[in-house]
């Protein structure tokens, strides 16, 4: 089975933070932060599956229980031929709930039945995946868009609904819309950003975790 192929060659970091400190209010926070190197990249499908197996946890948490999931399996990866033959106790004895139980499975089912492993991601736009990925029972717009971001590199990926990336953009614009107002303020904003919002979104977090030299690790 051949792995999703992803867009390995990175994002233009350089480039970015040259367009990105155009802004004004954006550029001081930039210059005091130091965005760590990236974690090496993983295929589509494992980071569906550890992006579920990962949520509402906390770091420690989801490190060790996504260590115990990935231990099931004789590779140490999780191929859906083997993950679909686990039993509920198998899966609840490495401390996964019923409901991450059955989206693990749907993601498994999803990629085998409609032939993902070897799909060419980068024939399809960042929309287009994030239609074709949440139509799996347990994904979400966030959780593809995290995707695209660290897996596929997609460079202008803006998760809006995002709580880090709403606090770092109040933070630097001292913004008082709230919800659906505070969104479309967001967008307008993030416009000058573009094409380098993935980038900036870096930035945001590492603003919102309120240091100067992030150890942000995403």
């Amino acid at each position: 089975m051949k792995l999703s192929k992803a867009n390995m060659e990175g994002l233009d970091y350089k480039t970015a933070v040259e367009h990105l400190s155009k802004d004004k209010k954006f550029k001081p926070y930039i210059d005091k932060i130091a965005l760590p190197p990236r974690n090496p990249s993983i295929d589509i499908y494992s980071g569906l599956i550890s992006s579920i197996v990962s949520q509402q946890l906390s770091v420690k948490a989801a490190a060790t229980i996504h260590g115990r999931f990935i231990g099931l399996f004789k590779s140490e990866y999780p191929y859906a031929d083997e993950l679909l033959k686990f039993s509920d106790i198998e899966m609840r004895g490495v401390g996964l709930s019923g409901q991450k139980t059955k989206y693990v499975r749907n993601v498994a089912l999803f990629f085998r039945e409609n032939s993902l492993f070897e799909k060419d991601w980068n024939t399809l736009s960042d929309n287009e995946i994030i239609v074709l990925l949440t139509e799996i029972k347990g994904v979400g717009q966030w959780t593809v868009q995290m995707i695209l971001m660290f897996v596929l590199k997609r460079p202008d990926v803006f998760p809006v609904h995002d709580l880090g990336i709403q606090h770092g953009m109040i933070e630097i614009y001292n913004l008082k819309q709230e919800k659906k107002e505070l969104h479309v303020k967001m967008e307008k904003l993030s416009k000058k950003w573009q094409p380098h919002r993935t980038v900036a979104c870096l930035y945001l977090w590492a603003i919102d975790f309120g240091c100067a030299q992030s150890t942000l690790r995403l």
